[in-house]
C-alpha cells in the first residue's frame, strides 16, 4: 500500500492535494440539529418523516453550552449543523462557528448575515426549478428559490446543496444556470422519496438521466460543480467496491447506539468518533438522516462522502482510483473550509479533468457499479 502511494504521489498535482489535506490533521465529527422547528415543511423531509421534532431543543442555552465543552473536551473538530432550520437560532450557530470547523444546512429564507459569519460554509436547499420548489417546499404559495437567490446573490460563503429527483432531470441545467448566475457554487444531493410517494420523486427510476445532466454541468462549469463525475455515481447507485450501500456498510452512525450493534459487529468500517445528536442535545440516533428509515432510501451526500472518505485502501488499485478517491475527499476539505477556500477551489477545473465522466466499463474497474 505504502509503496503504491508513493508511486501515485509523485504526481505534483496529487501530491499538492494531498499534502494540503494531511496538513489539516485528523478530522473528528458530529452532526447535531440546533433546533427542532423549521419555518418550511417540505414533502417528504427526513427530519418530519421520521418525526425527529420530538426532540424538543431547551428554551434557554445552558444545556447547549455544555454540550459545546463536551464536545470540546471529547476532541471534536467538525460539526455538521442540521435540523429543523438553523437560521432561526443564530446564538447557537455563532458558538458552534467560533468553536470548531463546520458546515450548515438552510433553506435560504432567512438571510445568515455575513458579520460574524465571514467564513462560513452554507448549504442552500433547492429543489427544483422555481415552480417544482414552490411546490415541493414553499407549500405552493412560497417561492423559497427566488428569495433564497436574492438573499445569497454574490455570497462566498453559499452554495446551493441541491437536491436532484429523478423525474426532473430536465429542469437541472436551468437551476444550476441560475444558481451560477447568482454568484454561487453547487453541490448535489439525491432525493430518497422515503414517505414513497412515488411518480416523478421515486427513486427507484433511477438517476441515470440525472448523472448524464450532472456531467453535462461539470462540463459547463467546471469552476463551479462541486461534485465529481465519479462521487455522482457512487451516490446515486449506492456501488462502491462490491458494497452496496446500506445501513451494514453506512459510516455515519452513533456507535454505542443500541440499533448499531450488529452493524458494528461485521467489521465494515465506520467513524468511531461520529455522534449524531437530537435538538435537546442530550440523546443521539442511528446516524445523521434517520432513526428507523430504511437506508435503501437514503442518498444523502454527506453520508456518501464518509463512506467514500474511509475506503482510501480500496481505491489504491490504480493511479486513476486514488484520484477519484483524493477528489473526493479534497472537496469535501474544501466545501467545508478546512483547507483554505480560495486557495484550494481554484484546481476545480483540474478536478474535474482529472476524473472525467466515467464509462461503464471504467466504472466497474474503478470499484461502481453502473
Amino acid at each position: 500500500m505504502a509503496s503504491k502511494l508513493r508511486q501515485y504521489l509523485q504526481d505534483p498535482f496529487l501530491k499538492r492535494l494531498y499534502s494540503d489535506i494531511r496538513n489539516v490533521g485528523s478530522l473528528r465529527a458530529i452532526s447535531v440539529d440546533l433546533t427542532h422547528i423549521c419555518n418550511l415543511r417540505c414533502v417528504g423531509c427526513y427530519y418530519f418523516s421520521e418525526g425527529m421534532d420530538r426532540f424538543a431543543s431547551p428554551g434557554d442555552d445552558s444545556e447547549f453550552d455544555a454540550f459545546i465543552a463536551r464536545e470540546k473536551t471529547r476532541g471534536t473538530n467538525f460539526v455538521t449543523v442540521v435540523g429543523g432550520e438553523p437560521s432561526l437560532v443564530l446564538g447557537r450557530v455563532k458558538k458552534i462557528y467560533d468553536n470548531f470547523w463546520m458546515n450548515i444546512a438552510t433553506n435560504g429564507l432567512r438571510k445568515i448575515p455575513h458579520e460574524g459569519f465571514e467564513n462560513m460554509p452554507i448549504g442552500i436547499s433547492v429543489w427544483g426549478d422555481f415552480e417544482t420548489d414552490r411546490r415541493l417546499r414553499g407549500g405552493d404559495k412560497v417561492d423559497v428559490f427566488a428569495k433564497a437567490l436574492q438573499n445569497y446573490r454574490d455570497d462566498r460563503r453559499a452554495f446551493w446543496y441541491y437536491t436532484v429527483m429523478p423525474g426532473n432531470a430536465n429542469e437541472i441545467e436551468s437551476v444550476v444556470e441560475k444558481c451560477v448566475e447568482n454568484g454561487n457554487r453547487v453541490l448535489f444531493n439525491f432525493y430518497g422519496d422515503i414517505d414513497g410517494f412515488g411518480g416523478d420523486l421515486d427513486f427507484r427510476i433511477g438517476f441515470t438521466q440525472v448523472r448524464r445532466e450532472i456531467d453535462r454541468m461539470i462540463e459547463r462549469y467546471p469552476t463551479h460543480i462541486l461534485m465529481t463525475s465519479y462521487f455522482s455515481k457512487v451516490v446515486a447507485t449506492g456501488s462502491l467496491y462490491g458494497q452496496k450501500w446500506g445501513h451494514d456498510v453506512c459510516t455515519s452512525i452513533t456507535p454505542e447506539h443500541e440499533a448499531n450493534q450488529e452493524r458494528i459487529r461485521n467489521g465494515a468500517l465506520y467513524n468511531p468518533h461520529f455522534r449524531a445528536y437530537n435538538a435537546d442535545f442530550v440523546t443521539t440516533r442511528r446516524c445523521c438522516t434517520g432513526i428507523d428509515r430504511d437506508c435503501a432510501t437514503c442518498y444523502d451526500t454527506w453520508e456518501h462522502f464518509s463512506w467514500v472518505m474511509l475506503n482510501m485502501k480500496k481505491h489504491l488499485g490504480s493511479k486513476q482510483e486514488f484520484t477519484n478517491w483524493l477528489t473526493t475527499m479534497y472537496l469535501f476539505y474544501v466545501i467545508n473550509r478546512m483547507i483554505n477556500f480560495e486557495d484550494g477551489i481554484k484546481w476545480l477545473p483540474e478536478i474535474h479533468a482529472r476524473v472525467g465522466r466515467l464509462t461503464a466499463e471504467e466504472g466497474w474497474r474503478a470499484g461502481v457499479a453502473a
